[in-house]
């Protein structure tokens, strides 16, 4: 096996973790645990007597808008954003900016104020666009440093450990190594296998297939409970943009008085309509709403690969359980995640999954090729379709820049999901109808083409509110 090769899971690509953006929410809170894991290895945990947190790039540029200063005080409590009550993180912080006292992780308090001891430094380090900075100095007067970079879907590293020689671990050893699409297909045609297949047996050298299934079923719950939570909740969206939450009203719209009693009772009501070409599309751009305006209020969802395009999978999955096959089971909803999380990890390889890297693309256009490749297969498209539909989506996303106005994931992202989740069942059912052995672009082109475009890209436009709709349209005009 070529070691080089970086073998990527699709629990990696698919995180349960806390809105409003993997990058500058998920990624600082992960880092903040890693800091106080690497002072309790160093055991200097209980000499601590204060701590730092510097933020640079686009972490401090956007950081207030994407409630980074949040996530690090989150983090350095020792909460879990997979499981730590959400409703309880605006009383926590508000505790600890009251009172200028934190709990590091739970076991002991020091003085702490968020106002002053959490920067927000506007340049830029020069390895990553998100950088942090953990400074804690201990009760002998000497100090502990930690440069973390949050390089998008809540994946964190650290500069000196990217560039050193990786160990040969397990998790660097897939019996089917992957770097780029056409590694996949060559997998597909020797065991004469489905994309999912070839997947699954590579996560079945990291976990058994019942932890698979668990990880699964988490994540499709987290999902249906954001787009249910989405369609069932009115009101203005936090953070100063006064956002009414459109969801609700759609939903409303939609349901035409059918009764439920939970969100599996939800999805009968649903399936149990003559929906029409038009209300398919409002039903599917209503999921992909109901789940960024869920992220965009500090709720929970599933990185698809980052928060801030975390509405494209789950509706277009949940349109293939609602719409194209009403006998759909969880075997199906755990295939079209399996090719999901491989699609998008061969763009994470290949180019980037940070806004603040190639701009929106990274976001949006990768996660509308994820859904595209998934829904393909569920279909019955061959892999050459699959990766078809992958490059049809991410072709028609190429360029699309980061702006969120005020530095919210709000305007335009939250739309811009709905957008993405169109265009995902579009590419699939034009590569079911096309000529994938003679497809003009590959998958792996596009994905180059990606990362080029990402590197011609003006840095204004890579989620820093300095450019776009972010600059034309103000706060107070919305």
């Amino acid at each position: 096996m070529n070691k080089h090769i970086e073998s990527i899971s699709v629990f990696d690509m698919l995180k349960i973790g806390v809105g409003p953006s993997s990058s500058h929410t998920l990624g600082p809170w992960r880092a903040a645990k890693r800091f106080i894991t690497k002072l309790k290895d160093t055991h200097k945990f209980e000499m601590v007597a204060s701590i730092k947190v510097d933020l640079y790039g686009s972490l401090s540029l956007t950081g207030k808008g994407h409630a980074t200063d949040v996530a690090v005080i989150m983090g350095l409590t020792g909460a879990d954003p997979q499981t730590c009550n959400i409703d309880e993180i605006p009383t926590t912080v508000d505790h600890i900016k009251l009172f200028r006292r934190l709990d590091l992780d739970g076991e002991f308090t020091f003085d702490f104020n968020p106002d002053e001891d959490i920067v927000f430094n506007r340049k830029f380090l020069p390895f990553h666009p998100n950088g942090i900075r953990f400074t804690a100095t201990l009760t002998n007067d000497k100090k502990v440093r930690e440069t973390y970079y949050s390089i998008g879907g809540g994946f964190v590293v650290q500069e000196e450990r990217k560039r050193a020689e990786r160990k040969k671990i397990a998790f660097e050893c897939f019996p089917r190594p992957v770097e780029k699409a056409t590694d996949l297909l060559k997998f597909c045609k020797q065991e004469g296998k489905a994309i999912s297949q070839i997947v699954l047996e590579n996560e079945l050298y990291l976990h058994t297939e019942e932890e698979i299934n668990e990880r699964f079923k988490q994540i499709w719950d987290v999902m249906l409970d954001s787009m249910y939570i989405g369609c069932h909740t009115e009101g203005t969206l936090p953070g100063g943009l006064n956002v009414r939450r459109r969801a609700y009203d759609s939903h409303l719209k939609l349901q035409k008085n059918t009764n439920y009693t939970d969100k599996y009772e939800w999805i009968k009501a649903i399936r149990s309509q003559e929906v029409r070409f038009r209300e398919i599309l409002k039903w599917v751009s209503c999921f992909a709403l109901a789940v960024n305006e869920v992220n965009a209020s500090l709720g929970r969802v599933v990185t698809a690969p980052t928060n801030g395009s975390a509405g494209v999978i789950p509706s277009v999955l949940m349109y293939y359980i609602v719409i194209e096959n009403h006998d759909a089971n969880f075997e199906d909803i755990k295939r079209f995640l399996l090719v999901a999380g491989e699609v998008g990890s061969l763009f994470k390889k290949g180019a980037t999954i940070s806004a603040a890297m190639g701009g929106c693309q990274a976001e949006i256009g990768v996660s509308s090729a994820m859904a595209a490749a998934g829904l393909t297969e569920l279909m019955g498209g061959s892999p050459e379709q699959v990766l078809m539909a992958a490059e049809i989506a991410m072709e028609h996303h190429l360029g699309l820049t980061c702006d969120p106005i005020g530095g919210l994931v709000q305007i335009p992202c939250i739309e811009r999901n709905a957008m993405g989740a169109i265009k995902a069942i579009n590419a699939c059912e034009m590569a079911l109808d096309g000529d994938a052995a003679n497809a003009k672009v590959p998958l792996d082109k596009v994905i180059d083409t990606m990362w080029q475009t990402a590197q011609d890209m003006n840095t204004k436009y890579k989620e820093t509110s300095e450019g776009g709709l972010a600059i034309n349209v103000a706060m107070a005009d919305c």
